[in-house]
């Protein structure tokens, strides 16, 4: 009887799912890629909505609770939001500094740090720009640190996740080549943005942002900006003016309208535009820069 109940047990924990959270789409993607069989994931975030703001609702905080890993973005783009909900969840498996706690930003080098943070600048990050996931580069980075945390967390299946990690990034140094051969026939030199959400894509793949919507960051453009960044389009004969889903609208489609530069609504986040796989996220951001 107890040899029964030592089997049951061990096949019980050898078939179990490891609960992970993720913040946003694209690291919930990662995540399941990684993770294979053996992860349960949920996020968070609406991918319809400002990163920056995700409401924290009531709802999220049962996730958290039974959550055994938790998977951010970092570099202070959840601040506003994910600090309150770890309070209230109660869960210390995934409190800051646990094993259950992983911040994909300390991976990676962030770009557009400050120089000095201050109010006066806009809702500027002090550990630099938040928005690396839009180079497709930094997908095979964040892969292998979920795969090492999880052989931590889980090391039972330690084997799997390594195998699911190497097949993996063999996928995406497929995707990678095409993808590359595909930006090298980019006509768009050139952009505007609204939000500097799209830097590691537009630098990953030399394009120059020669301005943003926003006058500073977080901060609602003026009249004066606006003419002023208008004639700035036209001077440099800028094609392409990149719009979120979550900003409002009109005032890039005014620009557009007075330059006769075309907005282009891209995802800054897995399904934020349709498509539901990490490699139709990075070709929606192209497909609609390029063309």
């Amino acid at each position: 009887m107890k040899k029964l109940l030592l089997l049951l047990v061990t096949n019980l924990a050898l078939f179990a799912s490891m609960q992970i959270d993720t913040t946003y789409s694209t690291l919930g993607a990662i995540a399941k890629k990684v993770g294979g069989d053996f992860v349960k994931v949920t996020v968070l975030g609406s991918n319809k909505y400002d990163p920056h703001f995700i409401v924290p609702k009531p709802s999220l905080l049962a996730k958290l609770r039974r959550a055994d890993l938790l998977i951010i973005n970092g570099g202070g783009l959840e601040i506003g939001w994910l600090p309150p909900l770890l309070r209230n969840a109660h869960n210390p498996k995934i409190n800051e500094g646990s094993l259950g706690f992983l911040d994909a930003s300390q991976s990676l080098e962030l770009i557009d740090k400050p120089t000095t943070v201050s109010r006066a600048f806009g809702d500027v990050h002090a550990e630099g720009n938040p928005h690396y996931i839009t180079d497709p580069y930094t997908v095979p980075i964040i892969a292998e640190a979920i795969a090492s945390r999880l052989a931590q967390i889980d090391p039972i299946h330690k084997f799997a996740y390594k195998q699911n990690l190497q097949n993996f990034k063999k996928e995406w140094s497929s995707f990678l080549t095409q993808f590359d051969a595909k930006m090298a026939q980019c006509s768009t030199k050139e952009v505007v943005q609204y939000h500097e959400l799209f830097n590691y894509f537009l630098k990953r793949y030399n394009i120059e942002n020669i301005g943003t919507i926003e006058p500073l960051p977080g901060i609602a453009p003026s009249s004066k900006h606006t003419l002023e960044l208008i004639m700035l389009i036209k001077q440099n004969k800028v094609k392409k003016i990149l719009q979120d889903v979550y900003h409002e609208r009109k005032t890039a489609q005014f620009i557009a309208a007075k330059t006769g530069a075309k907005v282009v609504v891209i995802p800054h986040d897995l399904g934020a535009v349709g498509g539901k796989t990490l490699e139709d996220f990075y070709n929606n951001i192209a497909s609609k820069i390029c063309k």
